[in-house]
């Protein structure tokens, strides 16, 4: 018998039981993960082990596959209530910020290598969108309980800002390609056309498709097994179809995902553990196959301008895109610091550094080694330094709630109900015999391998095991009833104050305590509706408002955005550092503002200042 089939087989699984011992490592120490994947198929590529594989084609297919299960994963785990926060700042970070990005990077790129005008707006293309997968694989990893706008818009960001890079470059390739004139004004307005013609067929195709796919799981009873394959090939079909029409397939698999994901269909709990697992999967095949791909000792010939070109990315392209972009939003200084900082490129700029290969193009393998140089730069430089970054702007969060043990069972015939499964831990307020509300039906105690009523478990004691029948939009309460106190440290009462206030209590009985100096309006408001005013309409969790001699800390919120719980300080905390440079639309508006009172004074004065040195001569 051929052994072939086996030796395949066996180097396959063990690159993928390498990338799952490497994931480990990753997650132990928060190292970039796509960094350690494309760091094994590089190993085992022609310049390592000497696997020698160069089909591009293949190498293509087989990304863009995997990007698509990934793109619909994301989009089914995004949440409406976090797509409403920060949609506008990071729609315009996956639209205008990667064409900022791709215009001054192709710029620059254009001094710096032998490319010429159009080859540079396409590596610039390419490398402009961040990696869904590193900035996800990097918050997690990291622990990293940041503020939840700041979350949200990185996010949504990194997962919906692949269809504009995909269509500049697949467009500069085919420009490219024909020896099209770049000058030409027709050039411009077809890229325009095509364009809007992508992202309105995807949409569209997105929209039809995530609808079709809530109807049908909802409609056909299939075997628990096969559920989340149906759902995963319909997604598939999905991309095909969004492509097949003349839009972006991409951008109609997101969002095919953002749809299912936030209609509760039947059986969410386990198309969500399915999906993670294909996502999971889906990253090691394509970071492996890119890795594979690669040829490193072509690199040298031009590792000095790609690296260059790497840093000109993270320290100037990036930072400009973002802080443009944000302008208008209400972030502060730090927040958009960190928000042009976290914008990893992984393996999508890498997957669009194939096409000009693809295409035959006569520098398609300079432009795709630029490509793989910049996106190791990124994961390099940028990967290893989030959390720190985040630690020192001041954007770490205490966690809501502690550790929490819980898992979530679907049940035939339970559509939009749970079965929760809870286990009791030390210092948490069950075990400290708070009462489970009547709205949650707790159905069975499982204690010391005995299972009983509970009706008939009396106080719950730590370790035992609750099972509990609610519906599928349960309150957080249950979670906080079950869950340890958050570690916060000693620095609990500097973070959230020496003690609480009465959110809805007035205000005014706050300026008579502590003398903040507050108008006639805010007098009339709740402090809680004082704290939203100043803040801007919107509250969040761990917002901070100073007021004179002391600040107000926002403890809590519930799922309206009003303030439940407020903590005082009287003794503020330091302020994050000024970060300079990335000046808000608010701080920019008033920076102007005195500049132009400054201007005005000047002529004023100097015409006071003429008539008294004339007057001197005249009196003598």
């Amino acid at each position: 018998m051929d052994q072939t089939i086996y030796l395949v087989t066996l180097i396959g699984t063990g690159l993928f039981v390498a990338a799952a011992f490497s994931s480990m490592i990753a997650f132990r120490f928060g190292a970039p993960l796509l960094l350690l994947f494309l760091a094994i198929g590089l190993a085992t590529g022609t310049d390592g082990l000497g696997i020698d594989f160069d089909n591009a084609g293949v190498a293509y297919f087989v990304g863009s596959i995997a990007l698509a299960v990934i793109l619909f994963d994301s989009g089914f785990g995004t949440p409406l209530s976090v797509l409403r926060q920060a949609a506008w700042p990071a729609v315009s970070l996956a639209t205008f910020g990667v064409v900022l990005t791709a215009a001054i990077f192709g710029t620059v790129t254009y001094y710096l290598t032998e490319l010429d005008w159009l080859e540079s707006f396409l590596l610039g293309s390419a490398v402009a969108s961040t990696d869904a997968a590193a900035v996800f694989f990097l918050l997690r990893a990291g622990n990293l309980h940041l503020r939840e706008r700041v979350r949200s818009t990185l996010e949504i960001e990194s997962g919906s800002n692949d269809p504009i890079a995909i269509f500049l470059t697949i467009t500069l390739v085919e420009v490219i390609a024909a020896g099209a004139d770049p000058e030409a004004n027709v050039l411009a307005l077809d890229v325009l056309q095509g364009f809007a013609i992508q992202m309105v067929v995807g949409a569209a195709v997105g929209l039809a498709g995530g609808m079709t796919i809530v109807r049908l799981v909802e409609r056909l009873h299939m075997d628990q097994g096969l559920l989340p394959i149906f759902v995963l090939t319909l997604s598939l079909m999905v991309f095909a179809a969004g492509g097949a029409a003349g839009g972006s397939g991409f951008l109609a698999v997101y969002i095919a995902g953002l749809v299912a994901g936030n209609a509760q269909i039947r059986a969410v709990s386990n198309l969500k553990r399915f999906q993670a697992g294909m996502s999971w999967l889906a990253q090691i095949i394509m970071f492996l196959v890119l890795g594979l791909f690669a040829t490193p000792s072509q690199f040298p010939a031009i590792l000095l301008p790609a690296v260059a070109l790497g840093l000109v990315l993270i320290f100037v392209a990036r930072p400009i895109a973002a802080w443009l972009c944000l302008l208008p939003f209400r972030f502060a200084r730090n927040e958009t610091a960190f928000i042009s900082w976290v914008g990893l490129r992984g393996a999508v700029s890498i997957l669009l550094a194939i096409t000009p290969l693809l295409a035959g193009l006569q520098d398609g393998r300079t432009i795709f080694n630029y490509a793989f140089i910049v996106v190791l730069v990124s994961l390099l430089v940028q990967g290893w330094t989030i959390g720190p970054l985040a630690r020192r702007l001041g954007l770490i969060v205490p966690p809501r709630i502690g550790p929490l043990d819980k898992v979530e069972l679907e049940l035939p015939g339970s559509a939009h109900h749970e079965l929760l499964a809870y286990t009791v831990a030390v210092g948490s307020p069950v075990a400290r015999g708070e009462r489970i509300p009547r709205w949650a039906r707790p159905s069975l105690v499982v204690r010391e391998g005995r299972s009983m009523r509970f009706q008939d478990a009396g106080r719950l004691a730590v370790g035992d095991h609750v099972y509990i029948f609610v519906p599928d939009r349960y309150p957080r309460l249950l979670d906080r009833l079950f869950a340890t106190r958050a570690e916060l440290g000693p620095d609990d009462e500097d973070f959230f104050g020496a003690f609480g206030v009465d959110p809805s209590r007035p205000a005014a009985e706050l300026e008579a305590a502590y003398g903040p100096p507050l108008s006639e309006d805010e007098r009339r408001l709740t402090v809680g509706g004082l704290v939203r005013e100043r803040l801007g309409g919107h509250a969040e969790y761990a917002d901070r408002v100073s007021l004179g001699p002391i600040e107000l800390i926002v403890r809590d919120v519930d799922e309206k955005g009003r303030v439940t719980a407020l903590g005082l300080s009287i003794e503020p905390a330091a302020p994050p550092p000024r970060v300079p440079f990335f000046l808000s639309a608010g701080e920019l508006r008033d920076r102007l503002a005195a500049l132009f009172r400054r201007l005005r004074r000047r002529p004023a004065a100097a015409g006071a200042a003429k008539p008294a040195e004339t007057a001197g001569p005249e009196g003598d």
